[in-house]
């Protein structure tokens, strides 16, 4: 009996190790795909996804994007005019933006890597998806990548737990993890683009430097743990906050030709096609720089702001 006693307390002790083990696993994971976004004055957050990609000559190489909120990036945005055939036409046009990723060792922080990024689609936040895709410009600046959770387009159901990791606060607190749950789905906001948009709501904590962080599935959801399900963008509380779901990022990278950059299965293009993409969809195009609607959806639940660094009393939002 004693024997029996001491052999199940070993297996015991054994697989609790093993889950510790594989739990900070996925914590690193989470940490090593989470990077700080910086546009000029603005700080905000973002996840990386790898993928091979054919860069010209039958090359295939390591690819990194980063996945941000569009009104973390939209400072760095300029609308020009040119005459083309007698007429004025507009060309919108994106400065680089940057990339930084931390570094520590044995629990301090010993530096950071900091990468520029091409602005390869973009989204208003007040009139569109709130969404922007960037190419980081460094080929294989990183390895790994995060998957998203797809899950047939279905909701994530409401109390499942969730992990959000970002830059609060900017760089100061980049890779900051916190906790929280999914409180509703399918909120509907007035956002002046006729039909509503579509959010999720959870109660991970979120502060300035946040938006276009990643929220994750937690360790409790077993198979599917450490996936994506969403972009923190708005809110109206340190826990009232929203995201856009998976399931609306996918909808809208069909419709603009990136769905690669969220699902893996599908066709990847070259390097080139990703290039030629036009940044902007047909939304942009028609309204002018200025014609921005701000609804009381708008006002009620607003951007999350981003950080500016060279000011510790202020944020803005953009």
């Amino acid at each position: 009996m004693f024997k029996k006693t001491v052999l199940i307390l070993i297996l015991a002790l054994y697989v609790s190790t093993a889950s510790l083990a594989n739990d900070n696993e996925l914590y690193q994971k989470l940490q090593d795909v989470s990077v700080t976004v910086k546009s000029g004055y603005a700080e905000g957050s973002g996840v990386i996804i790898t993928r091979e990609m054919n860069v010209g000559d039958n090359r295939i190489e390591k690819i990194n994007f980063v996945w941000t909120a569009g009104h973390v990036v939209d400072n760095l945005r300029t609308v020009r005019t040119v005459i083309s055939n007698g007429k004025p036409k507009q060309i919108i046009e994106f400065r680089d933006a940057q990339i930084v990723k931390e570094l520590v060792e044995k629990g301090r922080r010993v530096g950071e890597l900091k990468m520029d990024a091409k602005v390869i689609k973009y989204s208003d936040a007040d009139n569109g998806e709130d969404l922007a895709l960037l190419m980081i410009r460094k080929i294989g600046f990183i390895d790994k990548t995060i998957n998203f959770h797809i899950n047939d387009n279905k909701p994530v159901p409401i109390g499942t737990e969730l992990y959000h990791v970002g830059s609060l606060l900017g760089q100061t607190g980049s890779n900051s993890m916190t906790r929280g749950i999914m409180s509703q789905v399918g909120r509907v906001l007035n956002l002046g683009t006729g039909e509503g948009v579509v959010f999720d709501q959870t109660t991970v904590t979120a502060f300035p430097g946040s938006s276009g962080g990643g929220v994750f599935l937690t360790e409790r959801s077993g198979e599917s743990k450490g996936e994506y399900v969403g972009m923190l963008v708005r809110g109206a509380g340190e826990t009232f906050n929203l995201i856009v779901p998976v399931r609306r990022m996918k909808t809208w990278a069909e419709e603009n030709d990136v769905l690669w950059a969220i699902d893996d299965n599908a066709e990847m293009p070259s390097l080139k096609d990703v290039l030629d993409l036009p940044i902007e969809g047909n939304l942009s195009k028609e309204k002018g720089d200025d014609e921005k609607s701000f609804t009381e959806d708008s006002k009620r639940f607003p951007i999350l702001p981003t950080r500016l660094p060279n000011d510790k009393n202020r944020t803005e939002k953009k």
